[in-house]
């Protein structure tokens, strides 16, 4: 890789000071490098497809998973591979913390020691009245709660056409194999091995004793359709317009992959061994 561009978090602390450093070893590796800083607090996407130049080899975020999420949306199509590094929180996406491990990774990067890992992404509608009003993609999950915090939300799911279940709960996580170590763990749902292909519902605060996560083949297609009240569809952690009632929200596999690069010397499992235990 001779080409790279720099997505830097500016809400994250040090973040500046990191970005500086990779620039620097990677100009005087006589590498290409350009640099886009932006605030990640406000929503919507904030890197520009067009303003990242066709050559780039890699994107390198600096900023937590949030960072890297963002990115991958805003340059679904592109199949530019992406790598991360945290100045954030758990950082189950990112490979490297700024420091000593800076250097090994751009190392690896110029030099080629690295795997590409192609991971899948959602894709949601939401229809009302059976017209699409609203459309975009996830690469962790999309999540359909409740708008009133005192109110449960009441909805019905079908896959493939075929009556599920009905719920009452505080919501539905749709979520990826890459999303499963986000708001699908916090909920009680499963850990999935993000190089897999499959789609994982997992309901918030369900009011059943009997609710569990349902693991559902990639090529499957969900929808949700809202009995009571408004909700609201997130999409990695981005608001949507309000969903109403009998509003349908239809997910399926998007026809766009993210691609992460892979160190060899960090794995999955060995990550979430280390985020868990608070390494």
């Amino acid at each position: 890789m001779r080409s790279f561009y720099i997505v830097t978090n500016l809400d994250k602390e040090g973040a500046v000071r990191t970005e500086e450093e990779i620039r620097t070893y990677l100009l005087s590796s006589g590498a290409r490098c350009q640099v886009r800083c932006t605030a990640g607090s406000g929503k919507g996407r904030y890197t520009d497809p067009s303003q990242v130049p066709e050559d780039t080899d890699c994107v390198i975020t600096i900023g937590g998973d949030g960072t890297l999420i963002q990115a991958a949306r805003d340059l679904a199509g592109r199949k530019i591979p992406l790598i991360g590094v945290n100045r954030g929180h758990l950082g189950y996406l990112t490979q490297v913390n700024a420091g000593q491990e800076l250097e090994k990774m751009l190392d690896a990067l110029l030099c080629g020691r690295y795997q590409r890992d192609s991971r899948m992404m959602l894709d949601g509608q939401v229809f009302r009245k059976g017209r699409a009003v609203f459309e975009d993609i996830a690469l962790n999950e999309i999540v359909i709660s409740r708008k009133d915090m005192l109110k449960p939300l009441h909805f019905r799911i079908f896959v493939n056409g075929s009556f599920l279940n009905d719920h009452t709960a505080d919501g539905m996580i749709v979520a990826t194999p890459t999303g499963s170590t986000a708001y699908n763990l916090s909920a009680g749902g499963p850990i999935v091995m993000p190089g897999a292909r499959m789609i994982l519902l997992t309901p918030i605060c369900p009011h059943a004793l009997n609710a569990r996560s349902i693991i559902l083949p990639a090529e499957d297609e969900v929808k949700i359709c809202i009995l009571e009240e408004k909700s609201m569809a997130a999409f990695d952690g981005d608001l949507a317009d309000e969903v109403e009632m009998g509003d349908e929200i239809v997910i399926r596999q998007s026809g766009l992959d993210t691609v992460l690069i892979q160190l060899e010397q960090v794995s999955f499992l060995q990550n979430l061994s280390n985020k868990m235990a608070g390494v």
